[in-house]
């Protein structure tokens, strides 16, 4: 018999866009959902390594599991009654079903394309209402309802003028287009959550449970805690660091700034700042390589090209971000005197590195296999399999007598795990799998074992929570890709910017940043991506800018959006941690992130920035020399836009003299006749303007003779 009442949990947030709370909920509601959890995620790990039915099922039982999974927790975290948990279970049940008829029905489905019956139609409209609802749910209003405005245009946007009009659809074909194919609900953006997605997600929160986390820190620690302003240069690196396998900056947030930000206040710098500098530097691990918030993956599914093509793209505008997070803090340190932390509060970087070096080979292998041109399906199912290997090998080992044994054990699973390879770098996952199941039996008979094993089964229901709100963003937004593709409203945008680049360039590229900034405000990164890329990059492209550069420069500005008020989100994570206000870090955010708002401005007209030929310089320079010319003039860019936000390089700036920095930053990036010479002469005026006011070094008095 179901009890009447329960006691309520408590969420702080009014949406679980920042995750949900620790757990998964009372009682056996709560292990009912940490077993779908796990259900969910040995159903993706076998897709990945098998594939052992067709795409569109995939699809279709990643979204019934989003469904059922986001229905089922948001119940049991917000519901009051066992009655209104069992109501949003049974809910995500139905959901659950409407994507596990993709399977049931599949060759039924094909063979009546265009045709539905009337239970398709019920079928697809119940998924509609339960995505948009779910959806709403995890992430409030803002997704929704820009997606239920594109429905609303779909179905009576025939009635408007000119040229906003098109020629009109009926019920049946909206949500055929919609519910079915690979258009709508199951277009690219839930392809790549139901295959690289999730599988990245477990690899980082497999690596974060291994203790990379720690590993990243304590060399952060060592090799900048003891430098001016040393706790926010950690806060950059160790975020940084972060990004290479957390696809959401607002958890690298959550994640690092528990340590950091109260860091950084400890040392002097003010709350807002120092929230500051941990959401500039967490958002900025979406542009990391080699995850890249998952957007890399749908960016090469969309381009058609491979996924080393945008990691190369994206690799030195990553690096510039972060330089230009780590001079901004390093200046503010300079301003207001900060130093840096005592040496005995330092832990060793070198001896961290030695201790726990294997944390870093399922990284580095996954790096290479992504270089070599294996798939990133298949790169991510060995870099998880490896990493699972190392923490029950370490586990076994740990309950090993002496040090020869251990020894023996490594050496005698490192020649297993090469013998595997020694036809090449490609081997049958079953080998794999026998391998990982043969240590998992070992760990089930030895001490500390069984907690690992444990472990790893927390970090299996913990990734599926994990990746709700990033697949529920990616099957909403298909909305707005079946709008797009059937109404074909897109191309009047599209003729917009490309009639104000003819008048200026400059102008298209300030319109289509904006447009990313606000479709950004309070939506996840991907959907914002995945809208403007759709609506302006193809422009941009046809206005001459390369098409990588294009959609990177949409990517950027919808990472931005998080740290612009007056929503923020990354802000809003990082205030309860501050305990300061959002309005203030999010606006401390954006000054401490301005140098990273002009890169895609200075990609576009430097493409080399961005690894591409197309770019001017290269008959002049040559390719690599078109590459490094164009990266120092983008970070000399950036050390002057990082002057002007903070006001101090060598002593404080009076407002003339950030009045020409800021000009000579502009110089930089204008593209008229002596733009870079005249960027770079009033550069090195101001540099030596500024390099003569520096305050005299204070004297040493000598000591005083007995």
């Amino acid at each position: 018999m179901l009890q009447g009442q329960e006691e309520h949990i408590k969420v702080d947030l009014d949406n679980f866009e920042h995750g949900f709370p620790e757990g998964f909920g009372p009682g056996w509601w709560g292990h009912m959902a940490y077993v779908i959890g796990i259900a969910f995620a040995a159903f993706q790990i076998m897709v990945a390594a098998w594939n052992f039915i067709p795409s569109q099922a995939v699809r279709g039982i990643h979204v019934g599991f989003l469904i059922l999974l986001s229905y089922g927790l948001v119940a049991n975290f917000t519901a009051k009654t066992n009655w209104q948990r069992l109501l949003g279970w049974v809910t995500g049940g139905v959901g659950f079903y409407c994507g596990l008829y993709q399977w049931l029905y599949y060759a039924d489905l094909i063979q009546r394309d265009g045709d539905p019956t009337h239970l398709d139609l019920v079928v697809g409209t119940v998924l509609g209402l339960l995505i948009f609802d779910a959806t709403r749910r995890l992430m409030g209003w803002a997704l929704p309802l820009m997606c239920g405005a594109c429905i609303v245009y779909w179905a009576f946007g025939q009635y408007l003028p000119a040229p906003f009009d098109h020629r009109g659809y009926y019920f049946d074909q909206i949500v055929t287009h919609l519910s079915y194919g690979t258009e709508g609900f199951y277009g690219v953006p839930i392809y790549v959550s139901a295959t690289y997605i999730f599988l990245f997600i477990l690899f980082g929160s497999f690596l974060e449970r291994a203790g990379m986390i720690q590993l990243f820190t304590d060399v952060s620690l060592g090799l900048f805690g003891g430098t001016r302003g040393g706790p926010a240069k950690v806060a950059v690196v160790a975020s940084g660091m972060m990004g290479t396998i957390s696809g959401s900056g607002v958890a690298n947030v959550v994640t690092v700034g528990q340590f950091t930000i109260p860091l950084m206040i400890r040392f002097g710098y003010r709350r807002a700042f120092a929230a500051g500098v941990e959401a500039t530097a967490s958002m900025g691990g979406q542009i990391m390589p080699p995850v890249m918030g998952a957007v890399a993956f749908i960016m090469a599914e969309t381009l058609g090209v491979q996924y080393t093509v945008i990691v190369q793209a994206a690799l030195i505008p990553a690096i510039l971000y972060f330089f230009s997070a780590f001079w901004m803090v390093h200046l503010e340190a300079g301003k207001y005197g900060l130093v840096g932390m005592k040496k005995e509060e330092i832990p060793n970087a070198w001896k961290a590195l030695v201790n726990n070096w294997y944390l870093v080979l399922p990284l580095a292998a996954l790096v290479y296999m992504l270089f070599e041109g294996f798939t990133p399906l298949y790169a991510g199912s060995m870099g998880l399999a490896l990493t699972v290997t190392l923490i029950l090998g370490a586990s076994i080992v740990a309950g090993f007598p002496g040090q020869v044994t251990r020894y023996i054990f490594w050496i005698g699973l490192a020649l297993i795990i090469g013998s595997l390879f020694r036809n090449g770098t490609s081997v049958d996952i079953r080998y794999v799998a026998a391998i990982v199941l043969a240590l998992v039996l070992l760990s089930a008979i030895t001490r500390g074992g069984r907690a690992t094993l444990v472990a790893c089964r927390d970090s299996l229901a913990e990734s599926s929570k994990s990746a709700l709100t990033v697949g529920m963003a990616c099957a909403i937004v298909g909305t707005i890709i079946g709008m797009m593709t059937q109404t074909g409203v897109g191309t009047i945008f599209g003729s917009w910017v490309i009639g104000l680049g003819k008048q200026s360039l400059f102008l298209a590229l300030i319109m289509t940043m904006l447009l990313s900034i606000l479709l950004g405000t309070g939506i996840p990164t991907i959907p914002t991506y995945i809208i403007v890329a759709a609506l302006a990059a193809p422009a941009l492209a046809h206005l001459g800018v390369p098409l990588i550069v294009s959609h990177m420069f949409a990517f950027y500005y919808g990472i931005m959006a998080d740290l612009s008020p007056p929503v923020a989100l990354a802000a809003l994570a990082a205030a309860p941690i501050a305990k300061e206000n959002p309005d203030k870090i999010g606006w401390e955010a954006m000054r401490i992130a301005l140098a990273g708002y002009v890169i895609p401005f200075i990609a576009v007209y430097s493409p080399a920035l961005m690894m591409q030929t197309n770019d001017p310089m290269v008959p002049v320079l040559g390719f690599y020399g078109a590459v490094a010319y164009a990266t120092v003039k983008a970070l000399i860019a950036i050390a002057l836009f990082g002057m002007v936000a903070i006001g101090f390089l060598f002593t404080r700036m009076t407002v003339v003299e950030r009045i020409l920095t800021f000009l000579a930053a502009l110089f930089l990036l204008g593209e008229f006749t002596y733009s870079d010479e005249l960027g770079y002469v009033l550069a090195a005026a101001i540099l030596f303007w500024q390099w003569r006011k520096r305050p005299a070094p204070l004297a040493v008095a000598p000591e005083s003779s007995a």
